[in-house]
């Protein structure tokens, strides 16, 4: 057996790990044996030195993410195997072989018992995100991975890691090919076409948690003049507009991506002044739009809380933008409000809009809970995985 540094924990604090949390934090440690350096391969005991877990060293508070709870040699079986298991289930739960939607997430950090990777595919391509300096040294051999698993069906992998690795650890590094050479791709999603470019997109290329939320819109959206806000490349737009909305409009503050929004607009079908898309700020858009226009509003904003310490402004700007929203949405409008800020809870964010309703004086009821599709699952015993919260209001 291959010897790694130990981390031994204080006594009673190895509870969390025992019931399969894959985070370890720096409070917990009574000693470390060996001279683990970032990213590193680090196994971990309790108190009285018997194997609890195996996960990456990691700076800071966080002090290990684990990928293991049985004790293993981590080579290069370990990394095909855990992959090629989690390909399994994708294709057990209808992703893999699915011709109406062939855009799909492989791997789901936490969610997946690989904390600190993302990979998500997109047709043929697979596009690679590493959040921690250990997933990112194995860079390759994940890729490599994830093209034996296909068996075929994925034939490049893009490593998409700089600004997450940026902001995690303050390294620079580049992006690049890891598998082939494929910049951008058009994918299917419930047979709506969507024009990807994994190079220059946010995040891995399109947001794939909303997939569901944007088929619920669709049922709505029939007959309505529709605003979707913070509308990145027009997904739920196309859904509205392929449903027979009357009128989509589709704001976002980034120029590219309304660009892209635009053309998806566009190969679906919608090419005219009712399709419109706009770049401008959020806020200032709501406050200076006429009331009544709009009978659909999808809120859909970027993590307005990064951290613990910026929950309580992210409630506020929560509240702030739910009640511009209810006090412009025509009577008897439908409003889809989310939040993707994992340290704002459910409960958190369903307040926060609460308070946006008696700010904005309209009398709303809540006709439906959202959250993220199968392919984003949540570990049970990390909950704090959960981090789509959506509500669907009707406004009286």
């Amino acid at each position: 057996m291959v010897s790694y540094p130990k981390i031994i924990l204080k006594p009673g604090k190895e509870t969390p790990v025992l019931r399969f949390h894959p985070w370890v934090f720096s409070g917990a440690i009574d000693k470390t044996e060996g001279q683990p350096a970032e990213g590193d391969v680090v196994e971990c005991f309790n108190s009285k030195g018997a194997y609890l877990a195996t996960g990456h060293c990691m700076p800071g508070s966080l002090a290990v993410k684990l990928f293991a709870f049985t004790q293993q040699k981590i080579d290069k079986a370990f990394w095909f195997g855990k992959i090629k298991a989690i390909w399994a289930i994708r294709k057990s739960l209808g992703f893999t072989d699915n011709p109406a939607t062939t855009a799909f997430r492989l791997v789901h950090n936490e969610g997946d018992i690989m904390p600190g990777l993302i990979v998500d595919v997109y047709g043929n391509m697979a596009v690679l995100q590493a959040h921690t300096t250990g997933m990112h040294d194995i860079r390759q051999l994940l890729a490599d991975a994830v093209v034996e698993a296909s068996e075929g069906k994925i034939i490049s992998v893009y490593d998409k890691s700089s600004e997450a690795i940026r902001k995690m650890t303050g390294r620079i590094v580049d992006d690049g090919f890891l598998v082939g050479d494929m910049g951008g791709c058009e994918i299917l999603e419930n047979n709506n076409r969507f024009s990807i470019n994994a190079v220059t997109g946010q995040k891995t290329g399109f947001f794939l948690d909303q997939r569901e939320n944007r088929e619920l819109l669709a049922r709505f959206s029939e007959g309505r003049n529709v605003l979707n806000m913070f509308g990145y490349t027009g997904g739920f737009s196309v859904y509205a507009a392929k449903a027979g909305a009357n009128m989509v409009h589709t704001v976002d503050s980034s120029a590219p991506a309304i660009a892209i929004a635009q053309e998806n607009m566009k190969i679906n079908g919608f090419d005219s002044p009712n399709y419109s898309c706009f770049t401008a700020d959020a806020r200032k858009y709501i406050e200076t739009m006429e009331p009544n226009q709009y009978d659909l509003i999808v809120l859909d904003p970027p993590a307005y809380a990064k951290n613990v310490a910026s929950r309580n402004q992210a409630l506020k700007g929560y509240r702030t933008l739910n009640a511009l929203a209810l006090a412009k949405i025509k009577s008897g409008g439908i409003l889809f409000t989310f939040s993707c800020s994992q340290v704002v809870d459910r409960q958190m964010f369903t307040s926060a809009v609460t308070a946006a309703a008696i700010d904005a004086g309209r009398k709303v009821r809540v006709i439906q809970h959202l959250s993220q599709p199968a392919d984003h699952p949540v570990n049970i015993f990390h909950q704090e995985g959960e981090y789509l919260k959506g509500l669907v209001l009707f406004v009286e």
